[in-house]
């Protein structure tokens, strides 16, 4: 129909083109002079209409072609498309549902490979992935040095390494005794602890004014959460504490007054669901992210502002998520896989696109938090296993940032120790949000802080010699 409507356009306009005032003029004489008017006023109508509609063909052929490949297949998704196709040059012939089927059975936690061959009874496929195999060999020798330990051994232990500005996993491996075929990567049941106060703090920063200098004051220890802790008080038992310490401190009276006092309910509840708790994420490999409930108990506000809770819930992909947004602007980038998938014949039947899940906070924000968890790193809960670090010839290249979390399980068998943090190169801006949580038994084993930093060494010195060969 738009085909046919330009042609319309392209013919009239042509037309009055051929039908010069010359030829006009002859007819005037040839014809009788009554019907002058008739036809000069024909010819204005008939030349305008002409004008019209090849204006109209052409702004109609432009919409039917939109620069932006992607706006096409967004707004009539394949399966309610009844016209012809995109060829696959153009669009994706496979959903990422669909890329999901096909990897569903596929052990990414548990192999050194970054390309796999998936046969269907529909085809045969070849899943090229984003793993960087010689980080993923790494980290899986770390994993096979835990399981042959008879004393430290964790009951749980989960790896998450992606880029921060794209979200595609680098890494992602882990073991369970208890679920040995499980992927603990993507399990959601992990006690979220300390890791909520990145939630906690954000929420302050952007709703409450906090800077890191603003001062704050609590009273008795700061790993215990009494109600009588979270009094406004200040007086000469009060502590007087800037949010920089506090925060890479982990204090938990401080975070659990700015819950119940000062952020409520309604502000918890709008920062969590900001980061997006509560949600199935749509990867390409879907994962619940974590959860986060409240109620109608004053003191329960308190528990979740500084994650002193089994309640709060979250996965080590959603911890990097958490993590990634901080170095990303305030943007959390939806966690990928696959690169793209062929067909025997090579052709392109899936290719990544990148993708922002959801922008929680703003820049200014998010510029804040890396102060923040900076401070973590280097006068903080994690400080301990990042000594040494500014004359490490890797690591003091990098600006270093990260939370800690602890918290036994409900039935106090299971330590559940938490970093989520990044890595940034000062010169070429590289980036990596990596998250890691090991559930000690009896015995605790390495913090997850240590791997943390053990992998960002790894990880950037690798880099750093790829780029001296080239």
């Amino acid at each position: 129909m738009l085909k046919a409507v330009t042609e319309l356009g392209i013919y009239l306009y042509t037309q009055k083109k051929e039908n010069s005032w010359r030829d006009f003029q002859s007819e005037y004489i040839v014809k009788k002079k009554k019907k002058a008017l008739f036809l000069n006023t024909a010819k204005a109508i008939t030349g305008l209409l002409a004008i019209l509609l090849l204006i109209s063909g052409l702004y109609l052929v432009k919409t039917k072609a939109p620069e932006n490949k992607d706006a096409r297949h967004k707004a009539v998704p394949q399966e309610l498309a009844t016209g012809p196709q995109d060829t696959p040059e153009e669009q994706d012939q496979l959903s990422k549902n669909q890329v999901n089927a096909i990897i569903s059975n596929t052990k990414f936690s548990k192999t050194d490979k970054n390309i796999f061959f998936v046969d269907t009874p529909e085809n045969s496929y070849k899943i090229t992935t984003s793993i960087d195999i010689y980080l993923q060999e790494y980290v899986l020798s770390l994993m096979a040095q835990l399981k042959g330990m008879t004393r430290g051994k964790p009951q749980r232990i989960a790896v998450v390494v992606m880029e921060a500005d794209t979200g595609k996993i680098l890494a992602m491996t882990g073991f369970d005794l208890e679920n040995p075929e499980s992927n603990p990567c993507i399990e959601s049941d992990y006690p979220a602890a300390s890791i909520f106060k990145i939630i906690t703090a954000a929420a302050a920063v952007e709703t409450l004014g906090y800077t890191p200098q603003t001062q704050l004051y609590f009273n008795g220890n700061k790993y215990t959460l009494y109600k009588r802790q979270l009094k406004d008080v200040k007086n000469k038992y009060s502590y007087k504490i800037t949010f920089f310490r506090a925060f890479a401190e982990s204090v938990n009276p401080i975070f659990g007054k700015i819950g119940k006092n000062y952020l409520g309910k309604e502000k918890l509840e709008f920062y969590a669901e900001a980061f997006g708790f509560n949600k199935v994420i749509d990867s390409e490999l879907p994962f619940v992210s974590g959860t986060f409930e409240t109620n109608s108990i004053d003191y329960h506000l308190a528990e979740l502002g500084c994650g002193f809770n089994n309640d709060t819930t979250i996965s080590p992909l959603f911890g990097a998520m958490l993590t990634s947004a901080m170095i990303n602007s305030g943007n959390l980038m939806l966690p990928s896989i696959v690169e793209h998938v062929t067909n025997a014949d090579g052709q392109i039947l899936y290719q990544n696109k990148k993708s922002t899940y959801k922008t929680a906070i703003s820049s200014e924000t998010a510029a804040t938090m890396i102060q923040l968890m900076e401070r973590t790193i280097s006068n903080g809960t994690a400080r301990k296993s990042f000594r040494g670090t500014s004359k490490d010839a890797v690591l003091s290249k990098l600006i270093i940032g990260g939370k800690t979390g602890s918290i036994y399980n409900k039935a106090h068998t299971v330590k559940y120790d938490w970093f989520t943090g990044f890595g940034k190169e000062k010169k070429t801006n590289k980036q990596i949000a990596l998250s890691i949580v090991v559930g000690h038994r009896k015995y605790i084993g390495t913090r997850a802080s240590t791997y943390a930093k053990m992998i960002l060494k790894e990880y950037f010195k690798k880099k750093n010699e790829a780029t001296a060969q080239l």
